[in-house]
């Protein structure tokens, strides 16, 4: 593919709801402009952009997958982003490399939650909107109810460009309302004009709706609608150009993806309405004191690049995705990561088709591309010029809510599990996951249970790995709630050199997140030296509490007394004593079990409130208050203790059909209620049985 200005690039991500047909929008538009030899299809497995094998196993895109067009002299660069919810991370990535987001909308299903967030992520990336309603040619497919469908949800911006007649349920003619004439459409892909319809006073009801939207677009345009004239042909095709690319326009297109209907129709106002890399790519970044930069696209200025995706493949290596901002990236001009200092050594540069990679001799300004085998380079990071150093903003991925522990099937894997994780988690950032030390488990965080099951597959297809998922441990503490005082005597004597050590100790509650340790010991009963042997015996004792084994905190031991044997004693003897004392004392000190507690910020639509408050009380939590979140969106604030929020994540994605999200992050410990503790109790001793 040759290389074009940034004036002649467009980059496109179609997003929207699963199952509405983006990845066969794509396919449709590849096959068009003769990209793909085949329609591929999402059913068959044969799709150029789902070609991951959990993607064609499952049917649905799970990662974003990029290819470029050549159309009417323009390279369009279209960035498939998924659908479901658990892979939102995706579709953050897809946002960020494009300057257009093509909103595909399901004719039979309409606007969708997905359809939302789509606009939602669309919206705070700055992009141009543009809607397309699929599937056109399924017998359900109710165009003009979806369309004021997505007038009612997203306001009078939304303008027909593109509109179908229909014909006993058949959707073959499509009018374009900007130069008035029908195109009609037969098998393969066959299409040919034809005469303007009799829509009766619908299409004018549309043609008038386009009036609305361009008089909205300047003061001039608007006097004249006001005074009932005639915008001439020119002035609609300005206006509308110009308030899409102001976003006061969202245009509508329509078509079938799987018979490639009406999708030239809409590559071709694409060329001309959506916004050139050249308008929409420029971005300000920041430099080493934190001062804007305006970085402008210019493919003769000093490189600056964002790395929007990185694929971790063991068979074909390690690809960085990136969209390149100014200069050009190509392998003899020197960059450097603004994330670690160091300069990237770049060996070959590549066109990304599907999983096709093809050389080419730079990536330009306002253009997308990979580049294979950067070590030290991770999704978000910039590349840029040393001669002009400047960090880009880097991807905003949604909070990773839902955690379980990962355990291997094969006990002693569990190095490769975590390294197996970390490659994974290069390419899904989503993906977090940490050691607890205190539960001894891995945990793994993502999205939702669909997520962390396409990582489990993916560890064995990828890495060769069985590994199952559980709910995690709670971290529990125990501690005492009474001061007193207990007396710890290690005596052994058996022939030859003995143990001795003798020390009397007091237990107090204490604010502390471990032990505090104290001594008064008067005239010598336990010589000095062994003071640290005292603690050190302590502080191994606490480790595990005499309720269920739990590390036990918030206690102050106090050594006053003692006694010694001038040659039997040791270090060893005075640790083993105070450990002693420990056990002799702390089942008398009222001890009780404690659970960590955790801040919870649930954003849920209004009508959702009562829902979440209510399971918040079943959960033993409690609402700590309500803030609104704008455009019908709550939060609800909340302190509710960690084990029983092992399923929230699922609770709020189902009581909100996907629109609530939330933030629990631990705050402290508390008394756990009795009926509670003694489960936990119940339960750790059946552990050690």
């Amino acid at each position: 593919m040759k290389q074009y200005d940034a004036k002649k690039i467009l980059n496109i991500a179609l997003a929207g709801h699963s199952g509405c047909g983006k990845t066969s929008v794509a396919e449709s538009i590849l096959y068009l402009a003769k990209a793909s030899d085949r329609l591929g299809k999402v059913a068959d497995g044969n799709t150029t952009l789902d070609f991951d094998s959990e993607e064609i196993k499952r049917q649905t895109s799970i990662m974003t997958a990029v290819a470029p067009i050549e159309w009417k002299g323009t390279k369009i660069n279209i960035i498939d982003t998924p659908g479901l919810f658990d892979f939102a991370g995706g579709v953050a990535e897809g946002m960020r490399a494009a300057d257009t987001a093509v909103i595909v909308v399901s004719g039979k299903d309409g606007v969708n939650v997905g359809t939302e967030k789509a606009v939602e992520a669309a919206d705070k990336a700055g992009l141009t909107k543009v809607f397309f309603v699929n599937g056109l040619c399924d017998e359900d497919a109710r165009f003009y109810r979806v369309f004021e469908n997505l007038k009612s949800t997203f306001g009078p911006s939304v303008c027909p460009v593109v509109v179908p007649y229909i014909v006993d349920g058949q959707a073959n003619t499509y009018v374009n309302l900007f130069d008035y004439k029908a195109y009609e459409y037969g098998p393969n892909g066959a299409v040919k004009p034809t005469a303007l319809p009799d829509m009766g006073d619908r299409l004018e009801g549309l043609r008038e709706a386009i009036k609305e939207a361009v008089a909205e677009t300047s003061e001039e345009l608007l006097d004249k609608f006001i005074m009932g004239e005639e915008f001439t042909p020119e002035e609609i095709v300005l206006g509308v150009s110009q308030g899409v690319k102001d976003g006061s326009i969202c245009p509508v297109f329509c078509g079938d993806a799987q018979s490639t209907f009406a999708i030239d129709q809409f590559l071709n106002s694409l060329t001309w309405l959506a916004p050139s890399a050249a308008v929409k790519a420029e971005e300000v970044g920041v430099d080493l004191d934190g001062e804007p930069v305006e970085v402008s696209v210019n493919v003769n200025g000093a490189t600056a690049a964002i790395v929007f995706k990185t694929v971790a493949d063991p068979f074909i290596g390690r690809l960085s995705y990136v969209k390149v901002v100014s200069g050009k990236i190509a392998p003899d001009v020197p960059v450097i990561n603004m994330r670690t200092g160091a300069p990237e050594r770049i060996s070959k540069v590549l066109t990304m088709t599907g999983k096709k990679q093809a050389d080419t001799d730079y990536i330009g300004a306002g253009d997308i591309g990979a580049i294979p085998k950067l070590a030290s380079t991770k999704t978000g990071d910039t590349l840029c010029s040393p001669l002009r150093k400047v960090i880009l903003d880097g991807i905003d991925y949604p909070v990773s809510s839902y955690s379980m522990a990962i355990y291997p099937a094969k006990k002693g894997d569990e190095d490769k599990v975590a390294q197996a994780v970390g490659k994974l988690s290069d390419e899904d950032p989503t993906i977090k996951f940490v050691s607890n030390h205190e539960t001894h488990e891995m945990i793994i965080s993502g999205q939702g249970e669909q997520h962390l099951d396409v990582v489990i597959s993916r560890l064995k297809s990828k890495y060769n790995i069985e590994a199952k998922l559980q709910k995690p441990k709670i971290a529990y503490r125990e501690t005492i709630r009474k001061k007193v005082s207990a007396q710890g005597r290690y005596k052994k004597q058996s022939g030859g050199h003995g143990q001795f050590g003798d020390v009397w100790i007091e237990f107090e509650p204490f604010d502390t997140d471990s032990l505090e340790f104290a001594e008064r010991v008067v005239g010598g009963a336990v010589p000095k030296n062994f003071f640290p042997a005292v603690e050190k015996g302590l502080r191994d004792a606490i480790k595990k509490g005499v309720l269920a084994g739990y590390p036990t905190v918030g206690i102050k031991a106090t050594l006053y007394d003692g006694s010694y044997h001038p040659v039997d004693s040791s270090e060893m003897s005075f640790k083993t004593a105070a450990s002693l004392a420990y056990k002799n004392g702390i089942p008398n000190a009222m001890p009780t079990l404690l659970e960590p507690i955790g801040s919870l910020k649930a954003t849920v639509p209004d009508g959702n409130m009562g829902d979440v408050m209510g399971e918040v009380n079943k959960r033993r939590g409690r609402v700590m208050g309500m803030n609104p979140a704008g455009k019908g969106m709550q939060v609800v604030e909340a302190e509710v203790p960690m084990a029983e929020m092992a399923d929230f994540a699922t609770f709020i994605r189902q009581i909100t059909q996907g629109r609530g999200s939330y933030e629990f992050t631990f705050v402290r410990y508390e008394d756990c209620p009795a009926n509670v503790a003694q489960k936990v109790i119940e339960a750790a001793k059946a552990e050690e049985e």
